[in-house]
């Protein structure tokens, strides 16, 4: 299946001026596609170390997503990061020139021209009503820091990425995981290729961990539910979803 790497770059997230949010919507988003995120990893604007973790990433991961320093501003630096990890020049695209001018009816100053200064050979990806396209070069898709621009450039293109999803079984229970422990370790015995997650809940009255099962293949997730309800004792459970 798929694997992907993400790498936040911003000054403003290693301060904690900023908080990450773009990270675990990537996660969730390309989860629920059935792309595995294998790594996260975050970096201050420094050219040399984004071409360097950017080269790294696309050498390791099927699709490689960057956050962040796109702008039109001194410490946005991503694209000549990324045209570094592949041996590129940055060099201005008039098409993106153009359309900076068509959304603002008027010619693009400097700083706007900045922006349209990107890898030679970069893919152009229309990104549903935004007028920056999506920037990919090789591998790696450049999307920018502000949250509701990822999510809408994204969004646009999420389906380029779909493969086999992930199926999600969650069992509440009411017992502490301490005392279930013995079960999770049979049930993973049985079920190897599981994805089991065992999460203890603090402060919740009706049940005391949350129990998820994954897995892509749905019959295979329905015959370690099952295994895993016969496994606990009648009491246990406090619902499942």
């Amino acid at each position: 299946m798929p694997s992907a790497g993400i790498l936040i770059i911003g000054n403003e997230i290693l301060s904690g001026k900023v908080t990450d949010t773009n990270s675990p919507f990537l996660c969730r988003e390309l989860r629920e596609l059935g792309v595995d995120v294998e790594r996260i990893l975050t970096i201050p604007d420094e050219v040399d170390l984004i071409a360097h973790e950017v080269r790294t990433l696309s050498d390791a991961y099927d699709f490689v997503f960057t956050s962040g320093g796109i702008g039109p501003t001194h410490d946005d630096l991503t694209m000549d990061g990324v045209a570094a990890a592949f041996g590129l020049k940055v060099q201005r695209n008039e098409s993106i020139v153009a359309r900076m001018e068509r959304a603002q009816n008027g010619p693009a100053n400097e700083s706007q021209v900045k922006m349209a200064m990107i890898p030679e050979g970069a893919q152009l990806i229309d990104a549903g009503d935004l007028w920056f396209p999506v920037v990919v070069v090789e591998n790696v898709h450049v999307f920018p820091g502000i949250p509701e621009l990822l999510y809408k450039k994204f969004t646009s293109i999420r389906d380029r990425f779909r493969g086999v999803p992930f199926l999600l079984k969650r069992v509440y229970v009411r017992k502490r995981e301490s005392d279930i422990a013995e079960s999770l370790h049979e049930l993973l015995s049985e079920f190897p290729e599981l994805m089991l997650g065992s999460y203890p809940k603090i402060g919740e009255e009706a049940f005391h961990v949350l129990l998820t099962l994954e897995s892509r293949d749905a019959g295979y997730l329905q015959q370690a539910l099952d295994s895993l309800l016969d496994k606990l004792p009648d009491d246990a459970v406090h619902k499942v979803e």
